[in-house]
């Protein structure tokens, strides 16, 4: 059996295990403190054993505009498509999604299949895009819903250079980027893994190995089969990955002399899961709706935004799970462009038919109101 498959059916066998633990582990505080296991011990030992280990080049710096590049093209897409699939523009709805699906959660949906299927650079690659990534959905995700809701409710007063202030500081504080500081300057130094105490590199070594097995145990846990929900969302989580794999192609056919890791990672990258923070944000912004004594225009509409973090990671594994399984074709332009207009395709099945119904009842009711 092809090595490739077998590492996926591994994988797979731990979301089983994570799914069979779901009425052990159903309580949303056990959840909450597996993930955050997850991404202030795990997630961050992994990223700094990769850094360490890996031959990261300065000109790799430039990977996080490329991640930030990615945020704004995607979120200015679909500004102008989404319209197109029956969300009327400047509502609660439209502005959800506007602010969901240009962000990336790596953390938990793409890091975990970089180390095992393609080790220590590619990770370190990811890692240093995700800190573009990170100043999209924590400072301008949080600027842009700020900007949609004093423009929603004129007569409120902005009072939140503080909340901004604690969101960079945040940036600066969290784990994750802490470790990527901590390693560039080590490197920097010319400090690798080999060069720490036997007794840290070990500890560090051994908490990186629990992130991959945690990870997917949790997806398996979190994991919602609602099919209502799915149905809704999953067109627009397929128009989003299209998106994505049409970027990817173009951005290969310009770079083809990329090696096979560099170009997985630039396929899977960008198809990471939706992030929570723009969801934070929408939930700090809907408390404050709630305070205001005022009557005020509802913002994001939150029902929406769980359902799509719900489907959102579940679809993201079945998009690794598949890349990864077959690498080799996802290195070719023509395959990226070709999966990324299917998936398209099949995402705006629903609206063209609905379309069609509408042109062809337009005319009937015409007609109707004529002869009555």
């Amino acid at each position: 059996m092809n090595i490739a498959v077998q590492k996926t059916l591994s994988l797979l066998l731990l979301l089983v295990i994570g799914f069979l633990l779901r009425k052990k582990l159903k309580d949303p505080a056990q959840q909450k403190g597996l993930k955050t296991l997850i991404l202030t011990v795990a997630l961050p030992a992994i990223i700094f054993v990769a850094l360490l280990k890996a031959e990261v080049e300065w000109d790799l710096l430039a990977l996080p505009l490329l991640a930030l590049s990615f945020n704004f093209i995607l979120y200015f897409i679909l500004k102008y498509t989404l319209p197109l699939f029956g969300i009327e523009k400047d509502t609660s709805q439209y502005r959800t999604y506007l602010l969901l699906f240009p962000s990336l959660a790596p953390g938990l949906s793409c890091f975990p299949f970089l180390i095992e299927y393609l080790g220590d650079d590619a990770l370190a690659w990811g890692a240093l895009a995700d800190i573009g990534n990170k100043v999209f959905v924590l400072v301008i995700a949080y600027m842009i819903a700020m900007s949609w809701y004093f423009k929603l409710n004129k007569d409120i007063k902005s009072g939140n250079g503080d909340k901004i202030k604690s969101l960079l500081l945040s940036l600066v504080n969290e784990p994750i980027n802490l470790v990527i500081i901590l390693a560039l300057i080590l490197i920097s130094l010319g400090i690798h893994l080999e060069n720490l105490p036997v007794f840290v590199s070990t500890a560090i070594s051994t908490l990186s190995n629990l992130m991959t097995p945690l990870v997917l145990i949790f997806i398996g846990i979190a994991v919602v089969f609602n099919w209502k929900q799915i149905r809704k969302i999953a067109g627009l989580l397929m128009v989003r990955s299209g998106l994505t794999f049409l970027l990817s192609g173009m951005v290969l056919i310009f770079a083809p002399q990329l090696s096979y890791p560099a170009i997985l990672v630039l396929v899977v990258f960008p198809q990471s899961a939706i992030s929570f923070w723009p969801f934070a944000h929408m939930a700090s912004i809907t408390a404050l709706e709630q305070e205001n004594e005022k009557k005020t225009t509802k913002t994001f509409d939150m029902e929406l935004a769980v359902n799509i973090l719900a489907c959102s990671l579940p679809f993201t594994t079945v998009i690794m799970l598949t890349v990864f399984s077959f690498g080799e074709l996802f290195t070719s332009p023509t395959t990226l462009l070709a999966v990324g207009f299917a998936l398209v395709g099949l995402g705006i099945i629903k609206p063209i038919l609905k379309w069609f119904n509408l042109i062809e009842y337009k005319p009937a009711l015409e007609k109707e109101t004529h002869s009555s």
